[in-house]
């Protein structure tokens, strides 16, 4: 049997594991190999409709851990943890406590902070999360700025980059799902293969 990576991915607040986005991410990256499982955070499994509430992100982040060692009884290789918005929010967090935890993150549409409230930054972990980082990000996301995600990667101390979509909104849907999946995925790949068990910056 060959060596298999992993890669768990979750979603945003209002959306579930059936997103469009990550469904087309899935198959391309089952397509070229992978292991994969599309999530649904706990306050999702709960009830269909909503957002999560705030005291139930460590239940998600909990959940999420969960899944990460659930994958790692299948996958032989690389352990990968991808989110959505607020779902790769929860992914940052949940890495900055536990180092080694994952090998990389992919982190689509990050909410640096709430849209028109640019003080209220989402980024105190930063500083803990030594767990390498692809931000992929669109310019005209309300939740942040491509400048704000460029300050936000200065305060991490693993490698880190960021893919930028010009035009794109929280949804990142400036394409179709597939041909952003495409994007994304290649991005994705040729960010994790130039990185060691240990990258830094």
């Amino acid at each position: 049997m060959g060596v298999a990576d992993g890669l768990v991915l979750t979603h945003g607040a209002g959306g579930s594991a059936e997103a469009p986005l990550l469904v087309a991410l899935a198959r391309l990256f089952e397509g070229r190999g992978l292991t994969v499982q599309r999530y649904d955070l706990p306050y999702r499994q709960a009830r269909p409709k909503g957002p999560p509430r705030p005291h139930e992100a460590a239940r998600d982040r909990a959940g999420l851990r969960e899944a990460v060692e659930a994958m790692r009884r299948r996958a032989t290789g690389r352990l990968w943890l991808g989110g959505q918005s607020y779902g790769g929010r929860q992914a940052s967090i949940l890495a900055a406590g536990e180092a080694g935890l994952v090998d990389a993150l992919l982190l689509l549409s990050y909410p640096l902070h709430p849209p028109g409230k640019s003080g209220e930054r989402r980024t105190a972990h930063f500083p803990e999360l030594r767990t390498p980082a692809l931000f992929v990000h669109g310019s005209a996301d309300p939740f942040g700025t491509l400048d704000e995600v460029e300050a936000a990667r200065a305060l991490i101390p693993a490698r880190t980059r960021l893919l930028p979509l010009d035009g794109a909104g929280h949804d990142l849907f400036r394409a179709s799902a597939p041909a952003l999946a495409e994007t994304i995925a290649a991005a994705f790949l040729d960010f994790t293969a130039k990185l060691g068990r240990a990258a830094t910056r």
